[in-house]
């Protein structure tokens, strides 16, 4: 372990390329047609099944608590009968075999079988080894799964394990800054890096009526301006909640040191920018409108 310091943002960045490239699969057409196979098709079921069938076959409740943003009553519409049709077993085989295919898609069978990219999940995997169970309930059940044989599997699960590890400590953040899902939602898209509300209706159950409702509170916190658009305090807010999360989640950068971090993050933009420039996501996905 290094004990050299490392920038506090980091962490950030890395996190942000390693994630671009595990978020394609829930954008991929891959997907659908694995899980359609199991009888899976409603577009949410799959996204709940996914994700969450790492935890197991649980209810509802235990994916609302862990997805944090999602409406539970749309939840509670996919789970748990989707275990009934598709068992976690099978999801999390049918999802290995969508992210297999959708990375040879949008990277090609020249940069999944190229030195760089054992290179990347060597080095993703090194820094998930200091990653901590503790209160991350999504990263621990994704530290249970063995990792796959093949480098650019493996790499995808390692960012998996970064990006659930970081996420779940956001979460705790959320929480302590006072801010419920949707409220979390508004904020993060007033920013501008956030999914559009068309994507947050569509994705997260929430109704324009749930939404107006969330910029109301914020507002009369002083946190969103009459048109929308952060506060100071708003903006403020945004970024102590990223440093914040930046805090919680130093350990797997710190351990694997600066130059393994930079290696990593410049090695994870160029896989990231490779499937953007291949039509990995929707054009209107994130923005503020």
């Amino acid at each position: 372990m290094t004990t050299a310091a490392l920038d506090p943002r980091a962490g950030r960045r890395c996190h942000n390329a390693l994630n671009s490239l595990h978020a394609t699969h829930y954008f991929s057409p891959d997907l659908g047609r694995e899980l359609g196979v199991l009888g899976v098709t409603h577009p949410r079921a799959v996204n709940f099944a996914v994700r969450a069938a790492a935890l197991g076959p649980v209810g509802a409740g235990a994916v609302t608590a862990a997805f944090y943003n999602y409406k539970h009553e749309l939840v509670a519409a996919h789970v748990p009968a989707v275990w009934d049709t598709a068992p976690p077993e099978r999801v999390l085989a049918a999802r290995a075999r969508a992210v297999d295919t959708t990375l040879r898609r949008l990277l090609g069978e020249e940069a999944v079988s190229a030195p760089q990219t054992a290179e990347a999940a060597g080095l993703a995997l090194r820094a998930a080894e200091a990653c901590s169970r503790s209160a991350r309930p999504l990263y621990s059940a994704h530290a249970d799964l063995p990792v796959p044989e093949e480098p650019h599997l493996a790499y995808w699960h390692a960012a998996t394990l970064l990006r659930e590890h970081r996420g779940d400590g956001h979460l705790a953040v959320l929480m302590s800054a006072g801010l419920d899902g949707l409220e979390a939602l508004v904020t993060h898209t007033a920013t501008g890096r956030g999914m559009t509300p068309k994507w947050v209706f569509a994705t997260r159950g929430w109704s324009q009526e749930d939404w107006d409702a969330a910029v109301g509170r914020l507002r009369e916190r002083g946190l969103l301006e009459e048109d929308g658009e952060l506060t100071e305090r708003g903006v403020a807010l945004r970024e102590e909640i990223e440093q914040e999360t930046d805090r919680l989640d130093r350990a797997p950068y710190d351990h694997l040191g600066p130059d393994g971090v930079a290696r990593l993050t410049e090695l994870g933009t160029a896989f990231a920018r490779a499937a953007l420039t291949a039509g990995a996501f929707p054009a209107d996905l994130l923005g503020k409108r």
